[in-house]
């Protein structure tokens, strides 16, 4: 594929060429840049690769290759390309460090989250770009294991300015191959060459005559693929060049053509050499040390076979074992035949350390054993704990797997496909966890193992269909645990009705049915906090509101007041904080939303930031912190920009968005989550986003729509939560329509549950809603009260809101003077908070009492982005960049490009500087 001009050394490619000079050019000058070359077998991928690393001057280069047979082993091919770097490792922060060292099986600890893992792989990367461009080529990627693949995928979406380049090769899926990830990365088709262009190739590797019309059919069936071209004629006797003798049709795919070709060509070798490829073939990292030892325990006459092999071009013996191409190593694999594979990985199991690399030595056992195998399954297994201790949970998966199919004991292989059946449900597996469940079943599980079965079926419902559909399952579990194991029966309860609020409106088997369940359960003598909070939202479900809230209350202080530990806090504060929303208890609420968003952040469990980091920006809201909220939203959205999930960002828009009056960015918020395949059905949807079209058009004066929307929102009491704001927003709507009779039913539930309640908040709002719908000095008492109520607590919009009711209501009145003390308040507090659109209200009330009022102008901040404010508040209180990273899911590189744009912006020179702006907003979670 040899060509002249400025992108010699690669014929047809120059497009390409150029695309990835324009990436070596922007690491040079500080940019990071990614790209996935795409294509099928053959096509130039590889060589693309190797035209970067001819051509990185002043780079530093790493590389990897995924293995086929490495994809059940985790994290093989990120420590694979990290390996070379791992001497900046001290540099990271602690978390991040400790991380990838457990996840590389350098250090033992708990199994380590996988994006605080992708964090520490782009702070490793970034600290090495630090001197010079880093590029790292990543070849076959469709082999990747799993976990590096999406830690990967996760370090690419994040990459921004640290002189990093990544790119991949990925092959085409095809009928017998997986589908290669990292989507919606950049990426370049690579195509067949052209016909002038595969001619020259093809003459180039033809040295003798060839009939124009065997060139011209190689031509036509190759379609331009280099290596067919390079490959396909040395299958073809002299006489088949001069003749029409290739002029025959080949139905199989191109890449199954070449391959069978490499396989003619192994088998055309001397017997040892063949042998020396197979076993080369199973052991893909390529160390040659290991490849001697294991040849010489089959007899093989390394130096002569070494020779042969490297003769036949398929095959180099470096620093590594580098086959040509992938294709020619599974040629390989299939060459050596069952019988003879059993052997190669034998040798390979015995010549590996068992010491140093105990994982890859039980897999080559797996692969050598062919019926029940006690001891081997026993190694698997402990493999298994390994893997999952570095947080690789779906090579955990495939160890178990494969130790079930060799137990020769049932009971025992019933235990052990039910614990792979449970590792292929947490990575996402659900058909094979599936599958493994039902074979586990056929086993003679004990009465705990059935349960758990019961319990994981339901998980796996859950997880792949929606909440409802894995209720039952859930129920039936937790009650079969119920006698077996107290703890996880509750905290299966738990799940359940935390489904159950979730999926909202279900014809049967809902909310209503777990709450009964609940309540049959057995009580402790001395209940715990947990069980106070079970038994009191099942309480409310079954009995009303009343019956239950004292319960939820004592609860709520107890999570409040007294030590949680990590496990606990994670698995029962996101229920708590829900709680505490719904029984107006804001203090609970702020304390248990910080702590739930500190504890993830602290433990690296992204698994429950975001949905801390939404309960949190909640609360928020409603402190009257709408900047604070937006910082929460940034970080909400910066590890859904690295997943791959727009949720966050649009869930934390709806949230934010209709308390600033802004129409556009609210519907827009409304239509991606209605839209959204993974929440249809959920009753949630429809209470959270007519909940935000009320408050946006409340804020607008638009009482027609705001009464529709606040309406459909009332409509699911047993939501709680965003059920109880809605009836708030109908009360206002109907008011200012003048039909507060529409409104009675919901003011009568507000004002019994604020009984119920107790609390400032509480009361302070049933006072207000039931001013709204009255007259005379019954409505100015309940206003007074409401303010009076509302201004002990930490509820500012709604004691901002207050006041804007009540002078809306006195100037109504008439009486102006006292009118505009209450507007003028109300426009000031607004103002602060950010609610646009009730502020603009209150400035146009004011006015018409005959007062001046101007608009306020934007502070200088407000020009800078929300990640942008995000970044200069951390700074200002005085975190570092890799600080400032660790909790944006960024580099520090990047925190420092981004700085330098905040100074640019507010025409300062130090973070010293940034104190002085006072940028509000909530940096921390306190």
């Amino acid at each position: 594929m040899m060509s002249r001009g400025p992108f010699a050394g690669l014929l047809g490619r120059r497009d390409e060429c150029r695309a990835l000079d324009d990436l070596l050019a922007g690491a040079r000058s500080g940019r990071s840049g990614v790209l996935v070359l795409r294509g099928e077998a053959g096509i130039g991928k590889t060589e693309l690769l190797n035209y970067v690393f001819e051509h990185a001057t002043g780079c530093r280069i790493v590389r990897a290759a995924g293995a086929q047979s490495e994809m059940e082993l985790s994290y093989a091919g990120l420590h694979q390309l990290c390996a070379p770097l791992l001497g900046g490792i001290d540099n990271l922060p602690e978390p991040q460090r400790d991380a990838l060292c457990t996840a590389f099986g350098l250090r033992g600890g708990d199994a380590p989250d996988r994006f605080l893992v992708g964090l520490a792989t782009l702070s490793l990367l970034a600290e090495a770009g630090g001197d010079q461009p880093l590029v790292c080529l990543i070849d076959d990627a469709q082999w990747l294991d799993r976990v590096s693949a999406q830690t990967l995928e996760f370090v690419a979406r994040r990459l921004l300015a640290e002189s990093v380049v990544l790119l991949f090769a990925v092959r085409e899926a095809t009928a017998c191959e997986p589908a290669a990830g990292l989507t919606d990365l950049p990426d370049l088709p690579v195509t067949g060459l052209t016909e002038s262009d595969s001619r020259d190739l093809l003459d180039s590797v033809v040295t003798g005559p060839l009939d124009h019309r065997v060139r011209s059919r190689i031509v036509a069936e190759t379609r331009g693929n280099p290596l067919a071209l390079l490959e396909l004629p040395r299958g073809l006797a002299p006489v088949d060049l001069l003749t029409d003798g290739f002029v025959r049709t080949d139905a199989r795919p191109l890449s199954s053509q070449i391959e069978q070709g490499f396989l003619r060509r192994v088998r055309a070798l001397p017997d040892g050499t063949q042998r020396l490829l197979f076993t080369a073939a199973a052991e893909p990292v390529g160390d040659v040390t290991l490849l001697r030892r294991a040849a010489a325990r089959l007899g093989i006459v390394l130096d002569a076979a070494v020779e042969h092999a490297e003769a036949s071009g398929l095959i180099t013996f470096g620093t590594l074992v580098r086959f040509r191409h992938p294709l020619v190593r599974s040629a390989a694999y299939r060459a050596a035949g069952p019988d003879g594979r059993r052997e190669v990985h034998r040798a390979l199991a015995d010549a590996t350390d068992a010491e140093l690399d105990p994982d890859r030595r039980a897999w080559h056992l797996a692969r050598a054993t062919a019926g029940p195998d006690e001891t081997v399954a026993a190694e698997l297994e402990r493999s298994a704990d390994r893997a999952q201790a570095r947080g690789g949970i779906a090579a955990a998966a495939a160890f178990l797997d494969r130790a079930a199919e060799l137990t020769p004991d049932p009971a025992r292989r019933g235990a052990r496909a039910l614990a792979a059946a449970h590792a292929k449900y947490q990575a996402g597996a659900y058909d094979a966890a599936r599958e493994l469940a039902d074979a586990a079943e056929l086993g003679p599980l004990d009465e705990l193992g059935a349960a758990q079965s019961t319990l994981l079926r339901g998980q796996i419902m859950s997880a792949s269909k929606s909440a409802s559909a894995g209720l039952p399952l859930l129920l039936e579990a937790a009650k079969r645990l119920e006698s077996l194991d107290a703890r996880r029966a509750r905290e299966t309860y738990r799940d359940a009705i935390y489904a159950a609020l979730t999926a909202g409106r279900l014809p049967k088997g809902g909310i209503l049915t777990v709450a009964k369940a609940i309540l049959s359960a057995p009580m402790p003598a001395e209940p715990t906090r947990d069980d106070l909070l079970l038994a009191g939202l099942a309480r409310v479900t079954t009995e009303g509101y009343a019956a239950g809230t004292p319960m939820l209350l004592e609860a709520l202080v107890a999570f409040r007041t007294d030590e949680v530990s990590r496990e606990e806090g994670l698995g029962w504060l996101p229920l708590a904080c829900r709680l505490a929303h719904s029984t107006w208890d804001f203090e609970s609420w702020s304390v248990l939303s910080a702590g739930l968003v500190d504890l993830a952040r602290e433990t690296g469990t992204l698994s429950v930031l975001p949905s801390a980091l939404l309960l949190r920006l909640s609360n928020r809201v409603f402190a009257g912190n709408l900047v604070g909220a937006d910082s929460l939203v940034v970080e909400a959205t910066a590890i859904g920009e690295a997943t791959g999930s727009r949720f966050f960002a649009h869930y934390g828009a709806l949230v934010v968005e209709p308390w600033k009056g802004r129409e556009p960015e609210t519907q827009q918020a409304i239509k991606a989550i209605t839209q959204d395949l993974l929440l249809r059905g959920e009753g949630k949807v429809v209470t959270a986003t007519q909940w935000a079209a009320a408050v946006l058009y409340n804020g607008l004066g638009r009482y027609e729509e705001a009464y529709a929307a606040a309406k459909r929102g009332c409509e699911n009491p047993q939501e709680l939560g965003l059920y109880l704001q809605s009836m708030v927003e109908l009360v206002e709507a109907s008011g200012r329509l003048g039909k507060p009779e529409d409104a009675t039913e919901a003011v009568r539930t507000i004002h019994d549950m604020a009984q119920a309640s107790g609390t400032d908040w509480a009361l302070g709002t049933s006072a207000m809603v039931r001013a709204l719908v009255s007259d005379g000095q019954a409505a100015d008492a309940l206003y007074r009260e409401a303010i009076e109520r509302l201004g002990n607590t930490e509820v500012r919009t709604e004691f901002a809101r207050v006041q804007l009711l009540y002078g809306e209501w006195l100037r109504r009145g008439n009486r102006r003077a006292d009118a505009r003390a209450h507007l003028a308040a109300a426009y000031d507090m607004l103002s602060q908070i950010g609610a646009e659109a009730f502020a603009e209200r209150a400035r146009r009330e004011l006015q018409a009492t005959g007062a001046k009022v101007r608009k306020r102008t934007a502070a200088t901040h407000e020009t800078l982005t929300p990640q942008e404010a995000q970044i200069a508040r951390l700074a200002g209180e005085g975190l570092t960049n890799p600080e400032i990273g660790a909790q944006l899911f960024i580099s520090p590189h990047t925190v420092e490009w981004h700085l330098r744009k905040v100074f640019s912006k507010l025409g300062i020179s130090s973070r010293r500087e940034i104190r002085t702006m006072q940028l509000e907003g909530e940096a921390t979670s306190a």
